[in-house]
């Protein structure tokens, strides 16, 4: 795989935005009803040499229709898994071909991010699995993580992370570099705090500055992808892809508060969706709505921890996994302890 094409990041932090955050800020008003007014009835002018014509009874009124709902979620927390995928062609196709014939695709799995949301839902936790962690991909063997993507497509990335984690995973989302510019040019760009300035080594070669810096599409692209400006790379890369999320969910928290938004914004998002087969639009909905009481201030994002970097046997750059400190994860999750966890390290 060539630098260029290592290099696309089609950011997963972009299907959380359409997903647990539902961009609902796009159509917030698109489920409002107009009604119209009720014909006015004019006059009748009586003459001394004219009848009068006989009065018309007025037009009915059509009933206003009544608001959408959506059922709330069961208060039971729940797992996502969160993939973005690197593929410069149809990310959906390419899964589809790879699930159906058990050819390889051109794609890996360049982000993943557990999304776990706990059952009173005011907060979300993400957990960032660092693509090159060098882990056993069941019924593969040993590779980096995002290659399970290419040779087994969603299914067996899930099985991959559950086996890593020891968890269940409830859905999974993906979104490609395409779809992840179409949203947030939706939005009308996000607003990112820039602590660690930098300029993109590739297409438009962005500068970003310190502070608060405005992204569209291309720019936001440019500021989940790099790593090759930053001395520890992928770590990096992996803490800007996190402030991302923070800024979208801020933006986002106020434009889910209405059923009628959360279901016409879905309309919209799952056009650039892979969502797995129980994860219907009317899921979806269901979850953004249940989230309208998250805050994002209080919402946790960290690293499955590892234990450095290194080489493969085979002469791979690879993320070493450290396993002691992801067997605390996964017994946080397994207990319900993820507070307790990240208050103890300090996220």
């Amino acid at each position: 795989m060539d630098r260029r094409r290592r290099l696309w990041l089609a950011a997963g932090l972009a299907v959380l935005l359409a997903i647990v955050v539902v961009l609902a800020a796009i159509v917030a008003g698109s489920g409002r009803t107009s009604s119209g007014s009720s014909p006015s009835s004019a006059s009748a002018g009586a003459s001394a040499t004219r009848t009068p014509s006989p009065a018309k009874s007025p037009a009915p009124t059509a009933a206003a229709p009544a608001p959408p709902t959506i059922p709330e979620l069961p208060a039971t927390p729940m797992n996502i898994l969160v993939i973005g995928s690197d593929s410069r062609a149809n990310a959906r196709d390419q899964n589809n071909q790879t699930v159906t014939t058990g050819q390889s695709s051109d794609q890996r799995s360049d982000c993943l991010m557990l999304i776990h949301v706990p059952a009173d839902r005011q907060k979300v936790y993400g957990i960032s699995i660092m693509r090159d962690n060098w882990v056993n991909i069941p019924g593969y063997g040993a590779a980096k993580i995002n290659a399970s993507l290419e040779v087994g497509g969603i299914p067996l990335v899930v099985q991959t992370v559950e086996t890593l984690l020891g968890t269940h995973i409830d859905h999974t989302v993906m979104l490609d570099f395409q779809g992840f510019k179409v949203l947030t040019d939706a939005l009308g760009g996000i607003d990112v705090n820039v602590t660690l300035p930098f300029t993109a080594d590739f297409d438009t070669h962005h500068v970003f500055v310190a502070g608060v810096n405005h992204l569209d599409g291309e720019a936001a692209l440019e500021f989940v992808r790099e790593r090759y400006a930053f001395v520890d790379g992928d770590y990096q890369r992996v803490r800007n892809q996190q402030t991302f999320l923070h800024a979208l969910l801020t933006k986002l928290r106020g434009g889910i508060q209405t059923p009628a938004a959360v279901l016409g914004l879905v309309n919209f998002a799952t056009n650039y969706l892979t969502v797995d087969q129980g994860y219907d639009p009317a899921a979806v909905a269901i979850l953004a709505y249940a989230l309208r009481t998250v805050d994002p201030g209080a919402s946790v994002f960290f690293t499955l921890p590892t234990a450095g970097t290194g080489t493969s046997a085979d002469g791979q750059s690879i993320v070493v996994p450290d396993y002691a400190g992801i067997g605390q994860v996964a017994a946080a999750l397994r207990d319900g302890t993820l507070p307790e966890y990240v208050a103890a390290h300090g996220y």
